[in-house]
């Protein structure tokens, strides 16, 4: 699945209506560019793609202050949420994707309801259980190590990475079933973006005037 899709659509969700600068900002400040790639430049051309694939909608408003053209902002569509829910709760089950997809769903999880997203995670770990049975049927960890050479170690570090992560997502679970973190109907949600001028600790770079658009 796409994480720069689920980034950028869910950064844009949480502003209402955010232009380019911010929705990096945003990311950075999560630390995004260090997990994911989330880049600058991957940032803008996602903003532009799913503008013209209808998920966001591109506003034009006052020129910048630089003198250029206008500043676009972008706003999600219905069909834009419709995707962004679909990639987040993806991102939550789907196992066998690499650590940043899970990463970004984390990140948007309070944007569904506490017993929605106990579900998805309880799917999770069914879902890692599974793979686990399969593979240990004709492969046993810590077993004879001159069976399969040094391609044993393969198998090792992801049972290893398995369990590791059935481990944390049940962790989770108890968390979440505890009261920890406010999810979506529940209230006054976490504000998990900068607000605007607000200065990101984390920022890679200075800022230029194309940044706007």
């Amino acid at each position: 699945m796409s994480v720069i899709r689920l980034l950028v659509l869910g950064a844009v969700r949480q502003h209402g209506r955010a232009h380019g600068y911010q929705v990096r900002n945003d990311l950075e400040y999560w630390g995004a560019h260090e997990w994911s790639n989330a880049q600058p430049g991957s940032i803008y051309h996602a903003l532009k793609q799913m503008a013209k694939q209808g998920l966001l909608h591109a506003h034009e408003v006052a020129p910048s202050t630089a003198g250029g053209p206008p500043r676009t902002e972008y706003e999600i569509t219905d069909k834009g949420a419709e995707e962004y829910f679909r990639l987040l709760r993806e991102s939550l089950t789907a196992y066998d994707q690499k650590p940043d997809v899970l990463s970004a769903g984390l990140g948007f999880m309070v944007d569904l309801s506490r017993a929605e997203v106990l579900a998805l995670l309880r799917e999770r770990v069914t879902a890692i259980e599974t793979w686990r049975e399969t593979v240990t049927t004709s492969y046993t960890p810590g077993g004879d190590p001159g069976q399969f050479g040094h391609i044993g170690e393969l198998m090792n570090l992801w049972v290893h990475s398995a369990d590791s992560g059935a481990e944390w997502t049940r962790g989770l679970i108890d968390r979440i079933q505890g009261g920890a973190y406010v999810f979506a109907g529940e209230g006054e949600p976490f504000v998990g973006v900068l607000g605007e001028g607000e200065e990101n600790p984390y920022a890679t770079g200075v800022r230029h005037p194309r940044d706007d658009h």
